[in-house]
């Protein structure tokens, strides 16, 4: 591992769901400015030794070097997958995240990857026996230099406090589908707040479309000469979310990024806060 690797973002580009296009749109992300890249080895919902194909461009074009992107990968259970199994089936739990880290690490060219999420627990309910191995194993990877940091994705607020007292300090990403109609996930949210945890934030546009369509950010988007979805993100990166989107198309990438600089006032935060929930 590099001794100066690529910062937290404040971005995410996520790549779920581009099959062919993964490779490209890749490197569009990184070409419009995108520092930070999730995937995952599940080849159901993703590409990732697409990604691969979309850096190793980006790198040798000059856009950018390893060290400048952060690279996010995740763990997914056998249920979560289709027949194209990144691990032995038939393994122990931590065989597996072992196997699936050296398949990512293979897919994305590099020798670590900057966060390792589990991309889910084995249960809807409970943080499991099953987690806790999984877990274990993703610590050691950390350990060896392999991640430099680890998270869990699409969790309850039940799940975090069974997860986090045996967590052994571990924790640094939550990566959630974020709900205008749940309160943006405000219950797990404030738990992350309150144990310094980055709360990455994924589908704040398709999961929220009457928003987007909503008066209120409407009306907010016309004065402020922003889009509707700027306004999200602009509200998500105030409440201290990481957002992420998964756009491909290249206007929406360039004015994704411009929201960085959208300034929004604590009142109209709190409004859009309270929107829908």
């Amino acid at each position: 591992m590099p001794t100066r690797p690529a910062p937290v973002p404040d971005f995410l580009y996520g790549t779920a769901w581009k099959e062919d296009r993964t490779s490209s749109r890749t490197e569009l992300a990184l070409r419009t400015g995108f520092r930070a890249i999730d995937t995952a080895n599940q080849r159901r919902h993703y590409f990732e030794a697409g990604v691969g194909q979309g850096l190793a461009a980006a790198y040798q074009s000059g856009v950018v070097a390893r060290t400048d992107v952060f690279l996010q990968t995740k763990f997914t259970y056998q249920r979560g997958q289709d027949h194209r199994l990144p691990y032995d089936p038939e393994a122990s739990f931590s065989v597996q995240v072992t196997q699936s880290l050296a398949s990512s690490l293979e897919h994305l060219g590099t020798d670590y990857v900057d966060s390792f999420l589990l991309h889910g627990p084995f249960s809807a309910h409970d943080w499991t026996e099953a987690d806790a191995e999984v877990w274990e194993a993703m610590c050691k990877e950390r350990d060896r230099g392999r991640t430099r940091f680890l998270g869990v994705s699409n969790v309850s607020l039940q799940h975090l406090e069974h997860m986090v007292p045996a967590s052994s300090g571990a924790l640094t990403f939550v990566q959630n589908r974020c709900f205008a109609s749940l309160g943006w996930d405000r219950d797990v949210r404030c738990f992350c707040k309150a144990r310094k945890v980055v709360y990455q934030a994924f589908s704040l546009l398709t999961a929220n479309v009457e928003v987007c369509h909503h008066p209120l950010i409407t009306g907010l988007a016309a004065r402020a000469n922003a889009t509707p979805a700027q306004i999200v993100f602009g509200f998500a990166r105030t409440v201290g979310m990481l957002p992420l989107t998964g756009t491909s198309d290249a206007e929406h990438m360039k004015q994704d990024i411009a929201s960085r600089d959208l300034v929004l006032s604590p009142e109209t935060v709190r409004a859009i806060d309270s929107l829908m929930g």
